[in-house]
């Protein structure tokens, strides 16, 4: 007979590993299990670029703000490992990219918690326990089968690949997420007599933080490759990074936005986006800027950015890629060979619309009997659990997943992740204690 758990934790990043930590701290007592595809605890592995830094504030960590005395603050990461002092004498204002990951996965390795490590979650269903009461059983890679009394899905968001890349079946083409492995790849299939060699041109479509490091690593990584970041946007810009606009990531402004109608979430979005969205720190984009400007006063430009720039087919050979590409604003269409292409096109928030998706993709098969509101978005509690159509239903919480009713403070960032932990954990321990 299969056991029972309280809590099934899908997936074990920053979002789980908080709530892991929550749970211990406050005393909770639940039976919880994470599974967690990857094979060891990681943050970000595709992307631990040389020289690039997190874009959140360092105390805004995986448990802080909700217990700032906590053994798991990176103010002790740093010390338990002896950095402390090293840290704060580096002249940067926010860490490496590299340093936060490993926080991340000292803690993981630190929190008394069962976690399954390289095990997929392939199906979810609802199911009976064994006193004939609902649960749900959750299927693995390994043909486990797992009963629980509640889930906390905290996958992260699915990368979005828009047309007519959708259709694209080659490791040439290629998300962020899968950026380092996948370039290693790429490096094998241009070799040169059997050894790894570097491609001849690199092309990377979107105007995020994201794409502007990427055409930066891929110019440091290739410094004889020509690197072209096509943006559709009039150009690349500037995140929005005023202290104002930086209380969208405070709790007061994730409560008032939860209340907003859908119509005036809409335009809160629409201006909190450049806090977030199809924008890039200044530090990077002057970093840029520079070197275009000195390879162009060499007279050796090889680095690109073309504005007002939509993909509008494609097609991938074994010896490369090729773009079709129009210029917005003039109609002009142009067609760009090149040897490899990065999606930095961001992530599917949830919702009905086209680059949305309508539920996280582990639990279609049970989301008939989850609520929607009238423009077909999902209904969350503000304490991050699924509203259902019946009260029966074991009950499914969203670990940062909940931008479309929470607003900016859950697109992903660390941002509030310890105060949604907090969220969670209380009303777990609600409904099963």
């Amino acid at each position: 007979m299969a056991h029972l758990h309280d809590v099934i934790g899908i997936g074990y990043g920053p979002a789980n590993i908080a709530l892991a930590v929550a749970l211990e701290e406050e005393a909770y007592d639940l039976d919880v299990r994470y599974l967690e595809a990857r094979p060891s605890p990681s943050w970000q592995a595709a992307m631990m670029l040389d020289g690039s830094d997190i874009q959140n504030h360092p105390v805004r960590d995986l448990v802080s703000l909700r217990n700032p005395r906590s053994r798991y603050t990176f103010v002790n990461y740093l010390f338990e490992n002896g950095r402390l002092l090293e840290h704060l004498n580096v002249p940067q204002e926010f860490p490496l990219r590299k340093e936060y990951a490993r926080y991340v996965s000292w803690v993981a390795e630190q929190v008394p918690a069962t976690v399954d490590y390289g095990v997929r979650v392939v199906a979810v269903a609802r199911a009976q326990d064994p006193g004939g009461e609902p649960c749900y059983r959750v299927t693995t890679s390994r043909g486990d089968e797992l009963l629980a009394r509640s889930l906390v899905v905290g996958t992260g968001r699915t990368p979005y690949v828009p047309e007519p890349f959708d259709g694209v079946r080659s490791p040439r083409v290629f998300h962020l997420t899968d950026y380092l492995p996948a370039l290693r790849r790429v490096e094998e299939l241009v070799a040169d007599g059997g050894t790894a060699a570097a491609p001849r041109s690199v092309t990377v479509v979107g105007g995020s933080q994201s794409a502007v490091e990427l055409t930066l690593d891929v110019a440091r990584r290739y410094p004889h490759a020509q690197v072209t970041t096509l943006v559709r946007s009039l150009t690349l810009r500037q995140k929005d990074t005023s202290p104002f606009s930086e209380e969208g990531y405070f709790p007061e402004f994730t409560e008032y936005y939860y209340r907003a109608p859908r119509a005036r979430k809409r335009e809160i979005d629409a201006f909190m986006r450049l806090t977030n969205y199809s924008s890039a720190d200044g530090d990077v984009l002057r970093e840029l800027y520079r070197l275009v400007h000195e390879q162009r006063l060499d007279g050796e430009q090889r680095v690109f950015v073309r504005g007002s720039r939509q993909v509008r087919a494609v097609e991938a050979h074994d010896d490369g890629v090729v773009l079709r590409v129009e210029e917005l604003n003039t109609g002009e269409v142009e067609e760009l060979r090149t040897d490899v292409v990065v999606l930095a096109t961001g992530f599917r928030d949830l919702g009905p619309g086209p680059h949305q998706e309508r539920v996280p993709a582990l639990v279609r098969d049970v989301a008939d009997a989850f609520r929607f509101d009238a423009d077909g978005y999902l209904e969350v509690e503000p304490h991050y659990e699924v509203r259902t159509t019946d009260p029966a239903t074991p009950p499914v919480f969203l670990n940062g997943l909940c931008e479309s009713t929470h607003g900016i403070g859950d697109a992903g960032s660390f941002s509030l992740l310890s105060l949604r932990a907090r969220a969670i954990s209380e009303n777990l321990w609600k409904r099963l204690a």
